[in-house]
């Protein structure tokens, strides 16, 4: 069985936006597992975290992780992911666990509507935390650490499709085309 590539990193580190080119490059499905929950609970991600609270966006986040089955796909995860235990576990015995690292000033920039994004964050919590609590935890879980602050997307993608050939991940064989 191939492996599914799971992204995980901070908001604004362009997961979905890079699962999305890496899917195609290399032949996958792509999931969010953001739009997945919205889909799941009728309810953006936000919305969620304001009417029921930060546990039970955990509690739906983690659910949706371990019911999701699926193979050759490209799984874009929330930030949040890493505090899902279990959820994490499966999505690991699934595949490659590939923790984008962006710098905080950098995801800082990119993220304008914090109150809208669906920010897994606690009352009076900063950004700045949110990002010293979470990276370590991302370091601890992540297969690969793709470091991305002086490339766009594409190039993301094509450094993460480099790095899988080279640890002999299965890829289709039309992945290793030269495509830039």
């Amino acid at each position: 069985m191939q492996k599914n590539i799971i992204l995980i990193g901070m908001p604004g580190a362009g997961k979905s936006t890079i699962g999305v080119i890496l899917a195609k490059r290399i032949g996958f499905h792509f999931i969010d597992t953001d739009l997945l929950i919205q889909a799941q609970e009728k309810l953006r991600l936000q919305q969620i975290i304001d009417t029921r609270g930060l546990e039970n966006f955990r509690q739906v986040e983690e659910q949706v992780l371990l019911d999701l089955h699926t193979e050759h796909s490209v799984i874009a995860t929330g930030g949040s992911v890493v505090y899902g235990k279990n959820g994490l576990k499966k999505l690991g015995e699934s595949g490659v666990l590939i923790y984008i690292h962006v710098p905080l000033l950098l995801l800082q920039q990119r993220i304008a509507d914090m109150g809208q994004r669906g920010l897994v964050m606690s009352k009076g919590q900063s950004f700045q935390d949110l990002y010293q609590e979470r990276t370590p935890l991302y370091e601890k879980f992540a297969d690969i650490t793709i470091f991305s602050a002086e490339q766009n997307a594409e190039q993301v993608a094509a450094q993460i499709e480099r790095k899988l050939i080279s640890l002999g991940n299965a890829l289709p064989s039309e992945s290793h085309a030269n495509r830039e």
